[in-house]
């Protein structure tokens, strides 16, 4: 029963961190409800891959609630599309690029939220299961 309990919770909580990623890059992206205003200075392929990064956490909650060993795979495949977004972003800092400081600060988090849901899926779905 706390195994159920244990899934559903990371399953929702991803889905629920899967659509509010959607919600606001796709806002930037498409400039829904003036939210690119709001922005200021967005740094577009950091706002790109957390666009994609909604999509690939979408498939992992899933693949979480499905126990699917591919889940671990998918969720370290998105920590790396994060990663990778972070070390482009210092590179477009230090080139002289527009940016507003709160996106480093979000970035961090997202990546350490991503990198949380990978160690879950990897306890619950690969370690555990044996």
């Amino acid at each position: 029963m706390m195994k159920k309990v244990l899934t559903y919770t990371v399953t929702v909580a991803l889905t629920a961190f899967a659509l509010l990623t959607l919600f606001l890059s796709s806002s930037v992206l498409f400039d829904w409800f003036g939210i690119r205003a709001k922005e200021g200075n967005y740094v577009l392929f950091v706002v790109l891959a957390n666009f994609i990064s909604s999509f690939l956490y979408l498939f992992a909650a899933y693949g979480f609630l499905k126990q699917r060993v591919w889940t671990f795979k998918l969720l370290s495949t998105t920590a790396m599309l994060l990663i990778i977004a972070l070390i482009g972003l210092f590179i477009h800092i230090k080139v002289g690029g527009l940016y507003e400081t709160k996106t480093i600060g979000a970035l961090f988090f997202r990546i350490t939220i991503t990198l949380a849901f990978t160690v879950f899926a990897y306890l619950k779905i690969i370690k555990w299961k044996k």
